[in-house]
C-alpha cells in the first residue's frame, strides 16, 4: 500500500486578511482527498503565534481566542513536542523534515509576500504556490508593473509614490498625479490584498483621503488611471493559471461586481457581485486575455497558481488592460480561481491534488541546483 504524503494546511496569519485564510483552508480541509494524504493543520495567529493540532482546528472553527495561553510553535510536525519561538531555542531540523508538503493558504502581508517562502526555502521544505522571488513580485504592485511593462504587456497608465514623499510634499506629489492622470484614478496600497486600502477617487478632494488610507497599510502608493473613464465602469475579467514551467489557463471569467468596485466589502461581505463562468467574450479576445495570462505569469516568474485580473473597456473598443497577479487567491470552493478550474473541467478536490504534485515537481526541480560551490569548481 502506498504511504500517504503527509501535507501541513497552514493557515491564518498576522495580515488583515486572516479570516479569509480561515475560510480558505477550512474548504481545503474538508475537500482533500484524504485516502492520498495526511493532513496536519498548522495556524497562526494573528498575535504570530504557530499553533498544531487541537489549537489549530480551534484558530480555524473560532472557537479559542486569538490570545491566551497557547503553544508558540515554529516546528512543522504534529508530533513534535511544542517549541517556543526564541533565539535560544529553535526546532530540530528534523521535525520540520516530518512533512512532504506545505501548503501555505495565507494570504497578504507575511504569507503572500515571499516571507512565509523564505523559510520553506531555509527549511528545504515543499511548498504549495510560487518562491520568494514570484511571491514578492507578485505582492507588489509596483514592481509587477515594472515586470508587465518590460514584457510588453498593456497596462494602465499609473505612478507610484513614497508615503514619505506624501506626507513631507503633499501639493508636490497632487500635481505630480494630476499631470500624469485625469480622473478618476485608484488609490492603492502597493503591498496587499483582497482590495484592503483601496479607494476610487472621482476629484481633486477625495485624493488626500485617499492617500492618507492607502499610506496606512504600506510605504508605497500605487495611483492607477481608471478605466471606461468618469460615467462608466471597467469590465473586470479573471483567469486562473495552474502550472510551473509550463503553465496553462482557465476558461475566462467575469466578475459584476454589487458596488461600484470589486473592492473588499463586495468580495467578501456581500453576496451582490455576479460572477460570469465563462465570461461573454469573442473567441479571439478569449485567446488573448488567457495568452495574456501566461506571459503575466511567466514576467513575474511564478509557480504552482496564480488568479490574473484583467479590466476591459466597456465602450466599443473594448481595449483589454493586465491589472495584477494574485498568487495565493481566495481558496474556498466557491471562490473564482476553483469555479474556473471547475469550469474547466478540473474538480476542486483534483485541484488541491494538481497543486500538491506541482509543490513537490518544483521542489525536485530546484534540488538539481548546487548551493555548495566548493565541490562544484572541484567537479
Amino acid at each position: 500500500m502506498r504511504k500517504k504524503l503527509r501535507v501541513g494546511i497552514l493557515f491564518g496569519g498576522r495580515s488583515g486578511e486572516h479570516e479569509v485564510s480561515l475560510r480558505s483552508a477550512a474548504s481545503i480541509l474538508k475537500a482533500i482527498d484524504r485516502r492520498r494524504f495526511e493532513v496536519v493543520p498548522i495556524g497562526i495567529a494573528k498575535s504570530g503565534q504557530w499553533l498544531l493540532a487541537a489549537e489549530a482546528n480551534a484558530l480555524l472553527t473560532g472557537s479559542s481566542p486569538d490570545s491566551g495561553p497557547t503553544h508558540s510553535v515554529l516546528a512543522l510536525d504534529a508530533s513534535a513536542s511544542p517549541l517556543a519561538i526564541s533565539p535560544a531555542r529553535l526546532p530540530e531540523p528534523i521535525a520540520a523534515k516530518s512533512l512532504d508538503v506545505v501548503f501555505p493558504v495565507l494570504h497578504g502581508t507575511f504569507g503572500e509576500d515571499g516571507t512565509i517562502q523564505g523559510l520553506f526555502e531555509l527549511a528545504d521544505i515543499a511548498y504549495v504556490g510560487s518562491g520568494v522571488l514570484g511571491s514578492a513580485a507578485g505582492m507588489d504592485k509596483d514592481v509587477m508593473k515594472r515586470l508587465f511593462a518590460q514584457a510588453r504587456l498593456p497596462i494602465v497608465k499609473h505612478v507610484t509614490v513614497l508615503r514619505a514623499e506624501w506626507e513631507a510634499r503633499p501639493r508636490k506629489t497632487v500635481a505630480a498625479m494630476e499631470a500624469a492622470l485625469r480622473y478618476p484614478v485608484f488609490v492603492k496600497p502597493a503591498n496587499l490584498g483582497s482590495s484592503v486600502g483601496i479607494s476610487k477617487v472621482r476629484e481633486r478632494r477625495e485624493l488626500a483621503p485617499a492617500l492618507r488610507l492607502a499610506a496606512r497599510f504600506d510605504r508605497k502608493i500605487v495611483i492607477e488611471q481608471g478605466v471606461g473613464g468618469a460615467r462608466s465602469k471597467a469590465r473586470e475579467l479573471e483567469v486562473a493559471v495552474l502550472g510551473n514551467d509550463s503553465p496553462k489557463a482557465s476558461v475566462v471569467g467575469e466578475i459584476v461586481p454589487g458596488k461600484e468596485f470589486y473592492d473588499y466589502e463586495a468580495k467578501y461581505l456581500s453576496d451582490t457581485s455576479v460572477p460570469i463562468i465563462p465570461a461573454t467574450l469573442t473567441a479571439a479576445e478569449s485567446r488573448q486575455i488567457r495568452s495574456m495570462a501566461i506571459d503575466a505569469f511567466r514576467a513575474c516568474d511564478l509557480a504552482g497558481l496564480a488568479r490574473v485580473d484583467f479590466l476591459m473597456e466597456p465602450d466599443g473598443r473594448r481595449r483589454i488592460y493586465l491589472n495584477e497577479v494574485n498568487t495565493m487567491p481566495g481558496f474556498t470552493s466557491i471562490s473564482m480561481y476553483p469555479k474556473l478550474w471547475q469550469a474547466s473541467g478540473v474538480s476542486y478536490s483534483e485541484l488541491i491534488t494538481q497543486l500538491l504534485s506541482l509543490a513537490l515537481e518544483r521542489h525536485l526541480e530546484r534540488s538539481r541546483t548546487s548551493f555548495d560551490f566548493s565541490n562544484a569548481l572541484k567537479n
